[in-house]
């Protein structure tokens, strides 16, 4: 019966053999199983599906169908030659150094593996140089190396995740996360990978969902250093955005600043998060006063998310209250790219035509008055400021003075011209151009001022200045 096996394990052996040579790698696989079956003692049984699985991509099969042949018999150099490819492929540095010594112990000058030679000293190099960049955080060129590491151990899951965690700090998400799921899709149990898979979501804003992958994969591994830090600081995070909300939504202004401030300090590396914690903190410091604040705020969310409308919607509003027309206005147009609705085309609308408006002279600021002012209060703004200014009070200046003083007399004949006359004021309110309120601006500021006196006469210098030629005399109070 023995006899038989061993006569049949060889037809199956060299069938198997058939099969794999045109490339028919799982019904070989299926024949050396049957020769193993039947001769589970013989080494080059193993050996030859050991090579199948590696065609195959089984790599694990495949060493341990490797390690199974030598330890049937220490002195079968295909055994050792397999272990070598195989846990080079896996990124297995000390297995790959210790299998290729053991067959050069077997055949000394041979040069079988002396490309797997080559390729294991490129990978410890390569293994170096990842580990550096890691430690300081140097993520892209982590990844560099990664991926030629990863050309020469296709295999090697360690070098997998390694690439994807630096992926996942780089903001490449999908591609780390698809990479993560890959793994966990193979193995399930894998704390690395599934620990990876949570900071893709963590650092997309989900800090459920991340936090829940955190700890499984502390269930599997609780002594996971990594998992556990990530943990705390999702907590954390959680907790201080979500009290942040609590005491807004309360209006306890100082406390929200306080706690979002607080929140923004625990991961500078979560972009997403931090995105929105700045923007609501620009809605705090809005709602305290502090516009410049709120500004710094809004510009630091959309440093960190270029596509996020609200802080720039809300740093146009900031802007708009301090003023600064120009700059709301940017901020307006790149909304309107990103939006096209009609409520930011009107809000743009409107900045444009109080970045108009501030172009023009502001009779209101020159006559010292608000825009609400009465009728009575825009005269007493003139009287008071026109004789204040009036050329002969500064007849005895120097000429430079006196040609500041004559310009700001100008103006304010120009301020009073417009802002006496209803019809004028309103549409320089509603923003139209001085040169088209019926050329008021040209005004001589004499007139003006006789006029508002009541001054007989056509004399353009007046007594109680210190000024000759004067028709009358007027004495200021």
């Amino acid at each position: 019966m023995e006899i038989e096996n061993v006569s049949l394990a060889e037809e199956k052996k060299n069938a198997g053999n058939d099969l794999y040579k045109i490339k028919r790698y799982d019904a070989a696989l299926a024949l050396y199983t049957d020769a193993i079956n039947l001769c589970p003692d013989t080494p080059a049984y193993y050996g030859n599906r050991a090579a199948t699985y590696m065609m195959l991509g089984d790599y694990k099969a495949a060493l341990r169908d490797a390690k199974q042949a030598v330890q049937i018999d220490a002195k079968f150099e295909k055994g050792y030659m397999r272990i070598a490819k195989c846990s080079l492929l896996m990124g297995d540095l000390i297995g790959t150094d210790q299998a290729i010594k053991k067959f050069l112990e077997l055949d000394p000058s041979s040069q079988m593996l002396k490309q797997e030679i080559i390729s294991l000293n490129q990978l410890r190099e390569l293994n170096e140089k990842t580990i550096t960049c890691y430690d300081k955080q140097d993520y892209r060129t982590c990844v560099f190396h990664c991926d030629n590491a990863i050309k020469i151990a296709p295999a090697c899951v360690n070098y997998k995740l390694l690439k994807a965690e630096c992926l996942a700090y780089l903001g490449r998400y999908e591609e780390s996360g698809e990479i993560a799921i890959s793994i966990m899709q193979s193995n399930s149990t894998n704390a690395d990978a599934i620990y990876v898979r949570g900071l893709t979501l963590y650092y997309s804003d989900n800090l459920e969902k991340g936090l829940l992958h955190f700890e499984r994969a502390l269930q599997l591994d609780p002594d996971h250093k990594k998992a556990k830090a990530m943990r705390i600081k999702a907590k954390q995070l959680k907790e201080r955005k979500e009290k942040g909300n609590e005491m807004f939504k309360t209006g306890k202004y100082k406390e929200a600043l306080t706690i979002y401030s607080e929140a923004l300090e625990l991961d500078p590396m979560n972009k997403d998060i931090n995105s929105k914690l700045y923007y609501n903190r620009a809605l705090v410091n809005a709602k305290l006063g502090n516009l410049r604040d709120a500004i710094s705020d809004c510009t630091s969310a959309i440093n960190l998310n270029e596509k996020y409308m609200k802080p720039l919607l809300q740093r146009a509003k900031c802007y708009y209250s301090l003023e600064n027309f120009e700059e709301c206005v940017k901020d307006y147009e790149k909304a309107l790219t990103m939006e096209k609705t009609m409520e930011i085309k009107n809000l743009l609308k409107d900045a444009k035509l109080q970045l108009k408006k501030s172009k023009r002279k502001d009779y209101y600021k020159i006559l010292g008055i608000s825009k609400q002012a009465s009728e009575d209060e825009i005269k007493k703004a003139y009287r008071k400021r026109a004789l204040v200014h009036h050329p002969d009070r500064h007849a005895n200046s120097s000429d430079e003075e006196k040609k500041e003083q004559e310009r700001k007399f100008k103006e304010l004949g120009e301020a009073y011209a417009i802002l006496s006359d209803p019809m004028k004021k309103s549409r320089y309110d509603n923003g139209y151009d001085i040169e088209d309120l019926d050329h008021s601006a040209d005004i001589d500021p004499q007139q003006m001022f006789r006029q508002f006196f009541q001054f007989p006469g056509q004399g353009s210098s007046f007594g109680g200045f210190g000024g000759g030629g004067s028709n009358f005399t007027f004495q200021f109070g």
